[in-house]
């Protein structure tokens, strides 16, 4: 108990710092008023995921559904003609089509717009495996040929966004302070690099999978499941939005691990507002509204000296927070699939 309780205060305050530095939302003005094609990317995304997705929900909700309910009413008292009632056919004819109705505007209108969304958006495999092969083959911008997969896409924002923080090189540039990533001869280069990077980043894609699939399971364990499954989205959350940065800066997969782990708190804390519609909106309506928060807080994660921010409140605290392995058993089940391919785990 005493172990727990001394452990209570560093988690408390660090879950608050990062909550508080995901809230920095001044960043976001302040990043696309230093980049043209950052805002454009940030417009885009609103224009998608709000005006259109969104607004097309509430349009199907305080609109069609009204209107549909209206010409087809499923209760006697909206009836015209109470004659019909006698009919219990009648009703329930008018009830099928109006279901059939809403389900055909969904299947040809907001499955079709949220699968579009998504592989705009969520480009998260390309992301990763394309950024190491940019450090090895293009010392300015990517190669035309990736670019081109998806003009919106989160990995966009991120790239205007630290392509700001490097130009005006600010202290934020080094992703992890006391893990600056510094040219070595020892380091493999040319294509071991690519390699090497590439199977790494493959490592990283099954164990985000795994996690992901994890973190879904948890959520239907009875009592504990819900709270559980929130502070493991935010940790996942809050991963993803460092995710870019980590990966344009080079930080390896272990010492990203490492740092993420030792400070699990904070950024329990930081994914934690992205992660909050989930629990107040209905599935399709949380997709949207996370869709917009999640591209504001990659751009905060980018502005965020995290290193920092945690050794700033060591004082405050006086204890060392203790280390949970968020990704264990995520590491041994990726482990266990790699095991299936050996060329892929040689390289890790």
């Amino acid at each position: 108990m005493e172990s727990l309780a001394s452990q209570a205060k560093p988690a408390a305050v660090l879950w608050l710092a990062g909550f508080l530095q995901a809230a920095r939302l001044h960043r976001v003005v302040s990043f696309c008023a230093s980049s043209r094609p950052l805002s454009a990317r940030i417009a885009q995304c609103f224009l998608l995921n709000g005006f259109i997705f969104l607004g097309s929900l509430l349009t199907l909700k305080s609109v069609v559904i009204p209107i549909l309910s209206w010409i087809l009413p499923g209760d006697c008292s909206q009836l015209q003609e109470q004659h019909l009632c006698d009919h219990t056919v009648a009703v329930a004819t008018y009830s099928f089509l109006r279901s059939v109705l809403i389900q055909i505007f969904y299947v040809l209108w907001f499955y079709p717009l949220y699968i579009f969304s998504f592989v705009l958006s969520m480009d998260y495999c390309f992301t990763i495996l394309k950024i190491p092969i940019f450090h090895i083959l293009n010392s300015g911008e990517p190669n035309c040929t990736f670019c081109n997969v998806g003009h919106l896409t989160y990995n966009d924002i991120a790239k205007h966004a630290l392509d700001v923080v490097k130009r005006k090189s600010l202290d934020a540039t080094k992703a992890l302070d006391a893990h600056t990533i510094s040219e070595s001869t020892e380091k493999p280069e040319g294509f071991d690099e690519v390699a090497i990077g590439i199977g790494e980043q493959v490592y990283s894609i099954l164990l985000l999978t795994i996690f992901f699939i994890e973190v879904s399971v948890i959520g239907y364990i009875p009592y504990f499941g819900k709270p559980m499954n929130f502070l493991l989205l935010s940790l996942m959350y809050a991963y993803y939005c460092f995710e870019y940065k980590w990966n344009f800066f080079a930080v390896s997969l272990n010492e990203r691990l490492d740092f993420f782990e030792s400070n699990w708190a904070f950024f329990a804390g930081f994914g934690s507002p992205c992660v909050l519609p989930i629990f107040f909106f209905s599935p399709l309506t949380s997709y949207g509204v996370m869709a917009i928060l999640y591209p504001l807080f990659v751009l905060t994660a980018a502005g965020t000296q995290a290193e920092k921010v945690i050794d700033q409140l060591k004082p405050s605290h006086g204890g060392k927070l203790q280390r949970i392995p968020v990704f264990f058993i995520a590491k041994r089940l990726t482990t266990q699939v790699l095991q299936l391919f050996p060329e892929v785990q040689k390289e890790q």
